[in-house]
């Protein structure tokens, strides 16, 4: 990405990703480290989060942590505090999905997903929110989906869960705003990674259905999605705040 005053590098700034050794979460770290930040990815698994952080080098961490396990968010956000002193970034990613008919998503597996999406992401930001503010500078950042701008079938739980974001990215932006921190979403499309892959294995005819209708045509990278969030929480979105980006090949506006 040009970057010719400074304006999008992330050269001093450490980033919490929670999700980050696989997906978007990873297109996220990466395009980060590229634009100089310090990367600390959060995530269930040890071993995939070890080989992320070998393959973007030595800007990056680990911390073993899981977003549903909400008392211990805490903790966690203390450790990496004491270790890296202040986190001006946190990306609200780590997820689950549930791909089923309303009339067969029990309460608990609806539960499930608020869990991971909403409270999960509210209980780290809620723990930034004070070094940030007392800073005076920071950046929020969650990942939304077209299922917050339109209708999608079978998807009721997580579709509700990636909405609540969008009230939570208006209100905190207006709540944070006076104290220097910034809180956006992006709203990625169609996106090329192993969860796509699942989706669209042995149905060809929903992926052509999927390109006709994206004015761009195709499929999304990670990176595409991480060079977003690099605009977002640098210095060239500086009076950018409340706003949710959809990253999507014009999907959400297409016909």
């Amino acid at each position: 990405m040009p970057d010719r005053n400074g304006v999008v590098s992330l050269e001093g700034e450490t980033a919490l990703i929670t999700g980050g050794a696989t997906g978007l979460g990873f297109g996220i770290a990466h395009a980060f480290a590229t634009a100089g930040a310090k990367v600390i990815l959060m995530g269930r698994r040890e071993e995939l989060l070890r080989q992320a952080c070998a393959r973007l080098g030595g800007a990056a961490q680990h911390i073993t942590g899981d977003v549903t396990d909400h008392e211990a968010a805490g903790p966690i956000i203390e450790a990496l505090q004491q270790r890296n002193d202040f986190i001006s970034i946190l990306v609200n990613n780590a997820g689950n999905h549930l791909k089923k008919p309303a009339a067969e998503t029990s309460e608990r597996e609806f539960q499930s997903v608020l869990n991971t999406h909403v409270v999960g992401a509210f209980a780290f930001t809620r723990r930034l929110i004070p070094a940030m503010t007392e800073r005076r500078r920071g950046s929020i950042l969650f990942l939304a989906s077209m299922a917050s701008l339109m209708g999608l079938p079978l998807v009721t739980a997580y579709s509700a869960a990636k909405s609540a974001y969008l009230g939570l990215v208006r209100s905190l932006a207006c709540e944070l705003g006076p104290h220097g921190v910034r809180v956006n979403a992006i709203a990625p499309g169609w996106i090329e990674t192993p969860m796509l892959e699942r989706a669209l294995q042995g149905d060809p005819a929903r992926a052509r259905r999927i390109r006709e209708r994206t004015p761009l045509g195709g499929f999304g990278s990670p990176e595409d999605i991480g060079w977003a969030a690099v605009y977002l929480c640098s210095p060239a979105a500086r009076f950018v705040t409340g706003a949710v980006l959809p990253v999507d090949g014009g999907a959400s506006i297409g016909f």
